[in-house]
């Protein structure tokens, strides 16, 4: 299935915190925290294109956002993924993968030559689409210091120009 997208906007806002929400409920000891680490759910519309980037979304049928995937320059040669959630009840759909897919476009457009990312290391089945859309992980972990007390695990992905 492909998704049909469209750039996120700031009154998205709270199906953003919902989705992500969601998403971490299904693993112990990981919580949602939009003081500290969710700070751009607050103006969503803007926080990616603020920094040359961009943040997708899909809706369901209710025009709830079930899927999202924000990317920007980290630099002239690279571009960071980010905020790649998909609903559990919209997992297996190919929502992931094409939201990954508009992101490796966008990057590539920009002239980016590698899309990295930083994934907590508790989303196994995360790290498996990654794996199968062609990222490897370098094996490097950092730690956030934040209250899920997060590990993340480095990705990365060359680009076609």
């Amino acid at each position: 299935m492909t998704a049909d997208t469209r750039l996120a906007r700031n009154e998205d806002a709270q199906d953003l915190f919902g989705l992500i929400a969601l998403c971490f409920a299904e693993y112990p000891g990981c919580f949602v925290d939009p003081h500290d680490d969710l700070r751009d759910l607050r103006a969503a519309g803007d926080a990616f294109a603020s920094r040359a980037g961009a943040w997708w979304v899909c809706e369901d049928a209710r025009g709830r956002v079930c899927a999202s995937a924000a990317v920007d320059l980290a630099s002239e040669e690279s571009a960071e993924l980010h905020r790649l959630y998909v609903r559990p009840d919209r997992r297996r759909r190919g929502l992931g993968e094409a939201l990954v897919g508009q992101a490796e476009r966008f990057a590539a457009q920009a002239g980016a030559a590698r899309l990295c990312f930083w994934s907590d290391t508790r989303f196994e089945a995360a790290h498996r689409l990654y794996s199968r859309l062609g990222f490897q992980s370098s094996g490097e972990i950092r730690e956030l210091g934040d209250i899920s007390r997060t590990r993340e695990l480095f990705f990365e992905k060359r680009l076609s120009p």
